[in-house]
């Protein structure tokens, strides 16, 4: 097993969980899904792999990123295509966004690929939002959007955690360490530590195609570690920037936005070089 969709009825959201590296090694925080002995218990709505956005009401004034009671919901609606290839499998699915009224605001379709190259796991996404009976506006938050909640082993800093954290962020313009990359614009961004005596890692590569890219990164030390190409003026103005500015995303009904991503688990030596040798092969794609 490389990883699972989880869905379900009483789930704010779909998420991948667990994720494992090329040896079997658990790159995911394991709480509040699964109990694990000296584990971090913070931010109980950062489960697995997850794509969704706004703490404080920033969705139609609708909250769909943080802990809360059902709706609202990013709802699994139907599975619209699974197969299987060589050393590789796709999975397309249908959700619904749906609103503390128990209205539909958006659909999401999501396409996924899966692929298995030689020392590294390969996830592509491509995904469409699209507004449904009304217009839907998405309002400038950082609590976003495309993340992943890593294994604290593989998060800089814990203060919550008794396991030893040894990560270490890096961008695509050679910044390091959460301190220096969170709130930037980047392509890329990888997380790597060490398990084991190995060297294992996690990059997030944003494709050009996407809406407003290059994305700003919420990639704290704790271990979140996530790609917001929509929220700007939180980040911007906990970089000092002078007079930082609101961002807002509207969609009008029938109109779409579509968000492209590649992560990628890896184990063992990667230079900057294959970093960036990566992201060009994903742009073309």
């Amino acid at each position: 097993m490389v990883t699972s969709y989880k869905i379900g009825e009483n789930l704010l959201k779909p998420y991948l969980f667990p994720i494992l590296s090329p040896s079997g090694v658990v790159v995911t925080r394991g709480f509040p899904i699964e109990e694990r002995k000296g584990e971090s218990k913070d931010h109980p709505h950062h489960t697995g792999l997850y794509f969704t956005y706004g703490s404080n009401e920033e969705v139609n004034g609708n909250s769909f990123w943080n802990l809360h009671d059902i709706p609202p919901q990013i709802k699994h609606m139907e599975v619209l295509e699974m197969k299987e290839g060589k050393n590789k499998g796709y999975l397309t699915t249908l959700s619904h966004w749906i609103g503390k009224d128990h209205k539909a605001l958006l659909s999401e379709t999501r396409k996924m690929e899966f692929s298995f190259i030689k020392d590294r796991y390969i996830f592509d996404f491509d995904i469409v939002l699209k507004a449904l009976n009304l217009p839907v506006t998405f309002e400038d938050t950082k609590e976003g959007m495309f993340a992943v909640r890593v294994a604290d082993w593989l998060a800089e800093k814990s203060n919550q955690s008794e396991i030893q954290n040894t990560g270490e962020y890096l961008n695509a313009e050679g910044d390091r360490t959460e301190k220096n990359i969170w709130g930037k614009r980047s392509s890329w961004v990888r997380l790597e530590g060490e398990n084991d005596g190995k060297r294992i890692g996690i990059a997030i590569y944003h494709h050009p195609e996407s809406t407003n890219y290059p994305t700003f990164w919420h990639a704290r030390g704790y271990g979140c570690f996530a790609a917001n190409p929509i929220g700007q003026f939180d980040f911007q103005k906990g970089r000092h920037i002078e007079q930082p500015e609101k961002r807002t995303l509207t969609l009008q009904p029938g109109e779409e936005a579509k968000f492209k991503f590649r992560v990628t688990i890896y184990e063992g030596d990667r230079t900057f070089e294959n970093f960036n040798k990566e992201f060009i092969n994903f742009s073309r794609k």
